[in-house]
């Protein structure tokens, strides 16, 4: 079963709660979308880690008009730290990565209206077996040897964990997998640690 390229794109259906319908309400999906932005970016070379700052050492061509934003981004501002990037213009990336999604086929985006007065889309995953290719996915790099493991299969755990998109990994899994874990986040640097940073922050700005 064929998925979405992106590790945005990856993470969007990850969020996507087949209980209830809708991505999970509640979820830092705007920081873990822009922290798998910057995990494509860092781990096909556009990027670099300079003294924990984002750095572009040459300017390639990016074709995914998302990864290229955020590269134009970076490259039209000063230096700023991973997890400063990660906290800029998050509901910006969401939509963008949403679109691309029902661009792709991926998921369907209906007109909707909260309390029949905010606009919206709903969301629907027009394929239910992606979702459950990336869940294998997931799986697999917590239990197959790690010198097998896809680099971006580790990210894309890290970045879940950081993000505890608990319905994804609960507490009960990420406890019996501590090890690997901390095994596949380092594999993940600098986007797994930078995210739980950005989060942290966050929340202490909301108190």
């Amino acid at each position: 079963m064929a998925v979405p390229h992106s590790l945005p794109q990856r993470i969007f259906l990850l969020a996507y709660n087949p209980d209830k319908g809708r991505v999970a309400l509640g979820t830092h999906l705007g920081a873990m979308l822009r922290a798998a932005a910057l995990a494509d970016l860092y781990r096909a070379g556009h990027l670099t880690d300079e003294r924990g700052r984002a750095a572009i050492d040459v300017r390639h061509p990016c074709r995914d008009p998302v990864l290229e934003a955020l590269l134009e981004e970076i490259a039209g501002s000063k230096p700023h730290t991973w997890q400063s990037w990660i906290g800029h213009r998050q509901g910006a990336v969401i939509r963008a990565v949403r679109q691309q999604l029902n661009d792709g086929g991926w998921v369907h985006l209906q007109p909707h209206r909260i309390l029949g007065l905010f606009p919206t889309s709903k969301v629907t995953i027009r394929e239910p077996r992606v979702r459950k290719e990336l869940l294998d996915r997931v799986n697999t790099a917590l239990h197959e040897p790690i010198g097998s493991i896809d680099p971006a299969d580790a990210t894309l755990v890290a970045i879940i964990v950081a993000g505890d998109l608990s319905f994804v990994l609960d507490r009960k899994t990420r406890r019996a997998n501590k090890q690997r874990i901390q095994e596949l986040t380092k594999l993940s640097e600098p986007i797994g640690p930078a995210l739980y940073k950005s989060i942290q922050a966050a929340a202490i700005g909301e108190v």
